[in-house]
């Protein structure tokens, strides 16, 4: 949808203009904090099925493999999904739309729930605010990979599913206000 590319690329450049220092910021306290370079890389599944490289502020140290005290923060807040504007700019993600995951889980979707690859990966959506404390909530459990695989991957499959035949400019407004006041 043209539409929701143009209002992507648009609001991409506002956010980078306006929170550009902040990544920055948090690329250069992080390189500190980690003893690396602050910037993660991952492989995640996009639009239609198709690899793509997302961009985090890095929160954990490679050698210790922990989370950093100021990757905590990062994660609690959220900063560290900032540099994914970049994403958007480049047009491997959209606003709103399925969190990209790693290969393995959308990527081997079957039938009806394949129509959510048609779909841009999001910055934010209605299964990720739902499921904003994932991590805590995965350490709360028993068996949290079971947990996930079981219970929470197929609610944001059917999440997702709802966006897609649902989705429109309005409702990705409404869900980006949502993101921001929760």
């Amino acid at each position: 949808m043209i539409i929701k590319r143009i209002f992507d690329f648009i609001f991409s450049i506002i956010a980078l203009f306006f929170f550009g220092w902040i990544v920055l910021l948090c690329v250069f306290i992080a390189t500190i904090d980690t003893q690396s370079f602050g910037i993660f890389t991952q492989e995640r599944i996009g639009q239609h099925g198709k690899k793509f490289t997302i961009f985090k502020i890095k929160s954990m140290n490679d050698r210790l493999k922990t989370v950093t005290w100021f990757g905590r923060f990062l994660r609690k807040s959220k900063l560290d999904e900032l540099p994914q504007l970049f994403n958007i700019l480049k047009g491997d993600m959209s606003f709103v739309g399925p969190r990209p995951d790693v290969p393995g889980y959308y990527d081997l979707l079957e039938g009806e729930n394949r129509k959510i690859l048609e779909l841009k990966p999001g910055l934010t959506s209605e299964a990720s605010i739902k499921y904003r404390n994932e991590e805590k909530l995965l350490q709360s459990v028993v068996n949290p990979k079971f947990y996930n695989d079981e219970v929470i991957f197929p609610d944001k499959v059917k999440m997702n599913l709802e966006y897609y035949y649902n989705h429109n400019l309005l409702l990705d407004i409404k869900i980006i206000l949502k993101t921001i006041f929760v």
